[in-house]
């Protein structure tokens, strides 16, 4: 594949900007500077650098972002900035989607992707994948609760009860919650037609895939074939 046309699918800018970073000797290929935009290279394990940042040739993006409190899942924020502004303007710049999204006091794993099959797949409530919070209440957990959550509750506009597939006490005012659905402000509307409150909420896994403990709040990574891998493999029937 022809060097600006490597750049642009990268997400650095239009064709005649990476040309223009070719020829001004800010792009090296394996090492070497690579002054003509019109070279070829193999994409298999091609690794760049642009302005001295190292990046290897991904032909579709699949990252994980422990997003913190306080940024919403969305291009075109209203009331906080956008997720987005954590990651390199070329990671944004490619066109990477949330996967579903949290709201912007919730923290945990986000994924992200430009492979629209992959983010409707993850993001499809049809599939049933499993997403575990970790839930702080304002009234201590009781027996009454956890076992309204594993019995269903009803949420408005809902036609049936909604119930959770897991749901343990972890301490007197948090529980961890497991989920297969999707639906909008799902943790908190269940815990308040269960006669309680969500004070806080962290989602620390999708599918079989866990947030490393560690990533930091605001950073993010690729995923490999082996995270890919669990996600798919969720451990749960």
């Amino acid at each position: 594949m022809q060097l600006e046309r490597i750049l642009h699918s990268q997400g650095f800018g239009s064709r005649k900007v990476c040309r223009a970073l070719i020829r001004s000797g800010r792009v090296s290929v394996s090492g070497l500077p690579a002054a003509d935009p019109l070279a070829d290279f193999p994409t298999a394990d091609l690794h760049f650098t642009v302005d001295g940042g190292t990046w290897q040739f991904r032909d579709k993006a699949y990252l994980m972002l422990h997003k913190p409190a306080g940024y919403e899942c969305s291009r075109q924020p209203q009331f906080h900035p956008s997720v987005f502004a954590l990651f390199p303007e070329a990671i944004a710049a490619r066109g990477v989607q949330c996967v579903g999204r949290l709201d912007q006091d919730t923290t945990g794993l986000l994924l992200l992707s430009d492979d629209g099959h992959f983010i409707h797949a993850w993001s499809s409530g049809k599939k049933r994948i499993p997403k575990v919070y970790d839930v702080v209440v304002r009234h201590p957990v009781s027996d009454q609760l956890t076992e309204a959550l594993l019995a269903g509750v009803q949420l408005h506009d809902e036609p049936a009860p909604i119930a959770a597939a897991e749901c343990e006490r972890t301490g007197e005012r948090s529980l961890r919650l497991t989920l297969t659905e999707g639906k909008y402000h799902q943790v908190k509307r269940m815990v308040a037609a269960a006669g309680n409150r969500v004070d806080a909420l962290h989602r620390n896994r999708v599918g079989g895939l866990e947030l490393p403990t560690t990533l930091e709040p605001g950073q993010w990574r690729w995923l490999d074939d082996a995270d890919l891998a669990r996600l798919a493999d969720s451990g749960f029937a």
